[in-house]
């Protein structure tokens, strides 16, 4: 599955020269010209790695991070700047590294995939054809997010970090819900059950009066 990156850069020849260089590596690329653009395309799309330049129309490159940021969005971010004097500020903003143009073009691939590596090294877990993409927080089977709910997702999370072992009721519901909220034995198996619609090469395991099993 090729990594998914969302580039802000409104100077729109140097955009298309990097959407060709990062489409040439592999890459799915999303292009935008404004800051708007970001915040509304990052809302309802996840992405592996941002490549945003600072001085850009509407709301600036700084500004989109910090919004990004403060909406628990963690996702990796290289600032592609002629601005030398902002570094100090791109890093307060939450950036993870940080380039001055003109750049080399390979550098920069070497840049992004060495920060792809390491994110995906600690924040991706696979069992046979799901993953656990723990960066984005979402569930991947057969490389397609799958469409969770809040609980369904946690429960799913519980099982695969469980794997092979029975995981008591009384953990789920203490996982799932909120002492104030009221839990039953019947909907955790309507959560199962629609887990396991959507996963059918996955095997759970009810393990009668005691769980669920996640096997490998």
């Amino acid at each position: 599955m090729s990594s998914k990156i969302l580039l802000l850069e409104d100077d729109s020849l140097l955009g298309e020269t990097l959407v060709d260089l990062l489409e040439e590596a592999e890459f799915e690329v999303i292009h935008c010209v404004n800051g708007q653009q970001v915040i509304d395309i990052t809302f309802n799309n996840k992405f592996d790695i941002y490549l945003l330049d600072i001085n850009v129309p509407l709301i600036n490159g700084l500004q989109v991070l910090r919004e990004l940021r403060d909406a628990n969005d963690n996702t990796p971010t290289i600032f592609l700047t002629s601005h030398k004097d902002k570094l100090k500020d791109a890093f307060l903003s939450g950036c993870d590294d940080y380039i001055k143009k003109p750049f080399d073009n390979d550098e920069l691939l070497l840049r992004i995939n060495a920060i792809l590596k390491r994110t995906k090294k600690y924040n991706l877990t696979t069992i046979g054809s799901l993953a656990h993409d723990g960066l984005h927080k979402r569930m991947l089977y057969n490389n397609q997010e799958l469409d969770l709910s809040i609980k369904e997702y946690r429960l799913l999370l519980l099982l695969m970090q469980h794997i092979n072992s029975t995981v008591s009721k009384e953990l789920i519901i203490q996982e799932l819900w909120s002492a104030s909220q009221n839990a039953s034995e019947g909907a955790i198996r309507v959560y199962v059950n629609r887990i396991k619609q959507l996963i059918p090469e996955i095997t759970i395991q009810n393990i009668r009066g005691i769980g669920y099993k996640l096997v490998s």
